[in-house]
């Protein structure tokens, strides 16, 4: 680094560590070439790639810098593969568009796929994927990626891979299953401590649990002298991975092994629960009814809540609704009986009850519009969506009560359930005009597209608004858009259609 502050970087690399970008164009037109290393070999690419600075990186590629050249002294880190390790999609897909080879290994055999597999960076997957990688190179070893995924635990990874045709199926089940089997921070912490304890007797761990991507990664920090020297972390999604492969593989797994997997986690929005429930949507046959309706009176509202989730789109996929004659009075009891039993059990109920469509549900559904669980009440709005009919004063009130909800998703679900109802009274207005000052720009456009659609001009002036300051790739923006095809007077709707918005 130059002692000069006034001089600036003089090489990419000063450039790119201080993280200039005026400073690698200056550098850039000085006659500096792009691909010009540091001491160590390393090149200004490289750099930016791992510090995942994409402007850069093009800046860096317009230049001539070569996407596919190894960087360091021994000539074997590759810009993607730093850029993938670090799930920098971005910067991957900038390399890849300049023309980087998308299986291309590094000094030991890795390939940016293998790095970012291993990490359980899925948007990274997929950006290769679509840039050709292939879903079956092993790298290193003879490993494929669908294995690696699996071991790591990442849902999303293995739903990428598998939608992209990665063929080793049953190897990556065998890996899952055994994964179900271990305690993952005990063999983490093992593994640590094996490789870096150096036969001290008292070695220190911490761990902690990060819930993300549809389930939780577990990290685990070995300690010396309160500092972590090294450390070691993987995803849990072992068993919703074993129950997407087994269908891939056609293997047909009890309900109560499918159950026992949802519940283990506890939470219906994690991975393993909603990928048990869509196999067994998918199964749709009357054992799979029979337990359903079994678990639906166990009286436990976790078992009672899968239950709900199974009936409530049970066979759909098969065409029709095959069980609903029996599956809607045992929805609608679970909607009455369950209040006390904890919100769970309620909003399944409820939100199968929608997904049924049967407006004979209404009274199980309105009777928790007040339900103190905000989550409740978002899963009856949602539930109204579509199934209030016209004139129905109890479905229109439940919904202008819950359109002022001092909950946000509330709040919005229920505006876009109001706005779309056959129906223009007085009330529905003003609740739909009480909503265009909402701070939620979604909300203030469903308000506005049912205000434009009952030709109430208030919905005018909200639109502009939208088109001028929301993000024209947003729902708010694009929903404004299509409520300008409500809007009769021709010169009031190309003055809007001509807004340009302000958001860059």
């Amino acid at each position: 680094m130059t002692n000069d502050p006034e001089a600036g970087p003089r090489t990419l690399s000063e450039a790119v560590y201080d993280g200039g970008d005026d400073a690698v164009v200056r550098l850039l037109r000085s006659g500096v070439p792009a691909e010009q290393t540091d001491e160590e070999g390393e090149t200004a690419l490289y750099r930016a790639s791992v510090q995942n600075r994409p402007g850069m990186v093009r800046l860096l590629l317009a230049a001539g810098a070569d996407p596919d050249r190894a960087s360091g002294q021994e000539g074997g880190d590759l810009p993607l593969c730093g850029a993938a390790v670090g799930g920098h999609t971005e910067v991957v897909e900038a390399l890849l568009s300049a023309g980087a080879t998308p299986d291309l290994r590094e000094a030991l055999g890795f390939t940016a796929m293998a790095w970012a597999v291993r990490q359980g960076h899925a948007d990274t997957v997929e950006a290769l994927l679509e840039y050709g990688a292939d879903p079956d190179l092993p790298a290193p070893g003879t490993e494929p990626p669908l294995v690696l995924a699996a071991r790591r635990g990442s849902t999303e990874t293995v739903r990428t891979l598998l939608r992209h045709g990665a063929s080793a199926r049953r190897e990556a089940l065998e890996e899952a299953l055994r994964w179900l089997e271990v305690d993952v921070e005990d063999e983490l912490r093992a593994g640590l401590l094996e490789t870096f304890a150096d036969g001290v007797a008292e070695v220190e761990t911490v761990t902690s649990r990060i819930v993300e991507d549809g389930g939780e990664t577990v990290v685990v920090e070995l300690l010396r002298d309160g500092t972590s020297s090294a450390g070691a972390e993987q995803q849990t999604g072992h068993a919703a991975i074993a129950t997407l492969l087994e269908e891939r593989l056609g293997i047909r797994t009890p309900f109560e092994d499918l159950a026992e997997r949802a519940l283990s986690g506890g939470d219906p929005g994690r991975d393993e629960w909603m990928e048990s429930v869509a196999a067994l949507w998918r199964r749709g046959d009357e054992e799979t009814f029979r337990a359903a309706a079994e678990w639906c009176a166990s009286g436990d509202p976790l078992r009672q809540t899968f239950a709900a989730d199974v009936l409530a789109q049970l066979g759909f996929e098969q065409g029709g609704k095959p069980f609903a004659a029996r599956s809607l009075p045992l929805l609608r009891e679970l909607a009455r009986e369950a209040r006390e039993s904890g919100p769970e059990p309620v909003q399944a109920a409820v939100l199968a009850l929608g997904h049924h469509g049967d407006p004979a549900a209404l009274p199980e559904i309105l009777r928790h519009v007040d339900h103190p669980d905000a989550d409740v009440r978002h899963r009856v709005a949602l539930a109204l969506i579509g199934l209030v009919p016209a004139g129905h004063r109890e479905g229109t009130a439940a919904l202008i009560t819950l359109s002022g909800d001092t909950d946000e998703e509330v709040r919005d679900w229920a505006t876009l359930a109001l706005a779309g109802l056959d129906a223009d009274t007085p009330e529905i207005r003003e609740a739909l005009a009480d909503r265009l000052e909402d701070h939620d720009p979604d909300t203030v456009a469903e308000a506005a597209r049912g205000l434009a659609a009952r030709g109430d001009a208030r919905a005018v002036e909200a639109l502009g608004r939208l088109l001028r300051e929301e993000d024209p790739q947003g729902y708010a923006y694009a929903t404004a858009v299509e409520a300008l095809e409500h809007i009769e007077d021709a010169t009031v709707r190309r003055r809007l259609q001509r807004t340009p918005p302000r958001y860059r």
